[in-house]
């Protein structure tokens, strides 16, 4: 209970009208995700990732070769390391309506948590009431209605990133989440990466403490090490075909010309009409991960934290060979640090783009008929990674200008 000796009847007033906020804010929440899935059981999703998975586990569990597995009406693919197929073996243990409900509960309260470490990032004092009022909202944005359509884990990896990169600096157990996400799944590797270089630009060009940073990064090392070493002693077969030829094969994940696919591949392939974007794409990529990634160091460097971690998790949605619409979960913590900039336009317009499915009003299905965008069709299915640059270009102009006047 808050407490105060000069002025006790503030107490008096305030903690009633506080003690009102959080009901009030879980009221609307749980309104909120109870409307959200009576729409998406009207919808008749059928949580197809979440099939997969538990396919996986399956497979996992019978002995079979997980990457030969084919599964669901549609094919699909396995594309997660091994470890990520041992995780989700539990999920053969319930029937599939239980796993579905369960992965959505699931999913819900993740998306809670996410919204406070999103709030914590961008400095703004984390109370319980604004993350209801965060997730509330965030449940109907195109990315977080996708992964929970999907039933996809996006909204755990992005916990596990934030809860490392929003402890405190230098907290001797930093960086196993960013470690764990990237041993499930390979995209949160670059933040590791981006670790590294803000300690070794620290070392070269600031003279500084350059301990914390590059400690952050061998404890996310070690840890993807102490989760991909044991998946590779229980599946060696599997653990060996992935790290040695599916790793390297983008294109069995699906078309790259996929409207969903929300990469600078994907708008590559739907711009040049080709399903193979080729030394484009490479060339693009490498130039556009060294830049986003100067861009969250130089912030990291000032003291930005919340902007450096979005300017890497744009970078790497951008880099990567295929980001699906539903890995821009990371849309909430970019909206947070606009609105917290004071840029309530800008939020306001941002968010209008990843709420209004934008990306779905273009022609889109069997037949791959991205291939044959006009030029208003790919302005509408590049969305996303018009964002990401923009906040990249508009992120480092600033931190450029800083620079000039300090």
């Amino acid at each position: 209970m808050e407490t105060t000796t000069r002025v006790p009847w503030v107490t008096v007033l305030v903690l009633p009208r506080a003690r009102r906020r959080v009901p009030a804010a879980l009221a609307v929440c749980l309104l909120s995700f109870v409307s959200f899935w009576i729409a998406q059981r009207a919808a008749h999703v059928s949580m197809i990732d979440l099939l997969v998975y538990r396919a996986e586990g399956a497979t996992v569990r019978a002995g079979g070769d997980l990457y030969a597995l084919r599964t669901t009406h549609a094919r699909l693919p396995t594309t997660y390391p091994p470890f990520a197929a041992l995780l989700f073996a539990p999920l053969t243990l319930v029937d599939v309506a239980t796993m579905r409900a369960a992965a959505t509960v699931a999913n819900l309260a993740l998306l809670v948590a996410f919204a406070h470490l999103s709030l914590r990032l961008v400095g703004r004092h984390a109370r319980v009431e604004h993350a209801l009022w965060v997730a509330a909202g965030a449940v109907w944005c195109e990315p977080v209605w996708t992964t929970l359509r999907y039933g996809q884990v996006n909204l755990l990896l992005a916990v596990l990133v934030l809860w490392d990169l929003t402890r405190r600096p230098g907290h001797r157990w930093a960086g196993i989440g960013i470690g764990v996400a990237a041993a499930i799944k390979l995209t949160p590797a670059l933040f590791a990466v981006f670790l590294v270089c803000t300690g070794i630009t620290v070392a070269v060009f600031r003279r500084g403490d350059w301990r914390p940073w590059l400690r952050h990064a061998c404890v996310a090392g070690c840890a993807f090490a102490g989760a991909t070493a044991p998946a590779a002693a229980v599946l060696p077969h599997d653990s060996r075909r992935f790290w040695t030829r599916m790793v390297f094969e983008a294109s069995r994940v699906g078309y790259a010309e996929d409207t969903a696919n929300q990469s600078l591949r994907g708008t590559l392939a739907r711009l040049l009409h080709t399903g193979d974007p080729g030394p484009w794409w490479a060339l693009t990529a490498a130039v556009t991960g060294a830049l986003g990634l100067a861009v969250a160091v130089a912030a990291a460097l000032r003291g930005r934290r919340a902007q450096a971690v979005v300017a890497c998790a744009m970078t790497a949605l951008l880099v990567s060979p295929v980001s699906w619409s539903h890995h821009w979960v990371w849309c909430v913590p970019l909206l947070l640090l606009v609105w917290e900039s004071g840029r309530r336009r800008t939020a306001a317009l941002l968010t209008s783009v990843f709420c209004s499915y934008a990306l779905w009003w273009v022609p889109h299905g069997p037949g791959r008929l991205e291939l044959h965008q006009n030029g208003g069709q790919l302005a509408l299915s590049a969305l996303y990674v018009g964002v990401a640059y923009a906040f990249l270009v508009c992120s480092g102009f600033r931190l450029w200008r800083t620079s000039r006047t300090a």
